[in-house]
This record gives structure tokens, sequence and C-alpha cells, in this order.
């Protein structure tokens, strides 16, 4: 492949990089390690500056940029969400008499207190099915 030059004299990009560019003999490149402190010193200062700022302007972000704030949020969301609104497929018979029973323990004071004993017109007599 050739390098084809432009007329300001640098190449298009195709080809083989500048001479100065490409590897020689005493030229390592970057010194090792170089990468890993600059990503280390960037989250040193960004921890530092959350420490300093970070909730204060997440709710000024809310206030004032409610859209950002939102795309952050679902950002952080995992992608693949799995949620199983339906648990009573997986409980036991035990478990299912257990949660009726609790349920049950819970309304019967709102039943009470609204006339469930068939004062309302409503039938409470249990029935066999």
């Amino acid at each position: 492949m050739v390098d084809t030059p432009r007329k300001n004299g640098k190449s298009t990009g195709k080809g083989k990089p500048p001479v100065e560019h490409q590897f020689k003999v005493g030229n390592t490149g970057r010194p090792k390690g170089t990468r890993n402190k600059l990503g280390e010193a960037f989250l040193e200062d960004l921890l530092a500056a959350w420490e300093s700022k970070g909730p204060a302007v997440i709710h000024t972000v809310i206030e004032k940029r409610p859209q950002d704030f939102l795309k952050v949020v679902a950002s952080l969301m995992p992608k693949d969400l799995n949620v199983n609104v339906n648990q009573m497929g997986e409980m036991t018979d035990e478990q299912l008499l257990d949660r009726i029973r609790k349920l049950d323990a819970t309304i019967k004071p709102f039943l009470d207190a609204h006339g469930a004993d068939g004062a309302d017109g409503g039938d409470t007599t249990p029935t066999a099915h």
C-alpha cells in the first residue's frame, strides 16, 4: 500500500505511518506503567471531586436537568432484568397456605370494620368448591 501525500505534505493516513512515528532502536515508546499512572491519578482526582461536591451536584442536576439524572440512573441499571412477578408458581402448598393465613389476618380487621357480617349486602358465608 502506498502512502498518498496531500498538498500540505502530510499523508492521508493510508499506508505506512510517517518515519518519525515508526519504532526504531532506542525508541521504546510510552514508558511502562504510564497509562496505569494516568488512570490512577484520574480516579483519585475523580474520587476527591466526588467526596467534596458529589451529593450537592446530584441535587443540582435533579433540580435543573432531571432528564440527565434519569439518563444516568437508566445507564446504571442492568440491561437484562429478570423480574418474577408471579412467585406463587414456585411456592409449595405449605408456603401458599402460610401466605393465605397472613393475608387473612391482615385484612380481617378491615373486613370487620366495614360490615363483613353481611350488613352491607355481601355474602360472607364460605363456600366449598
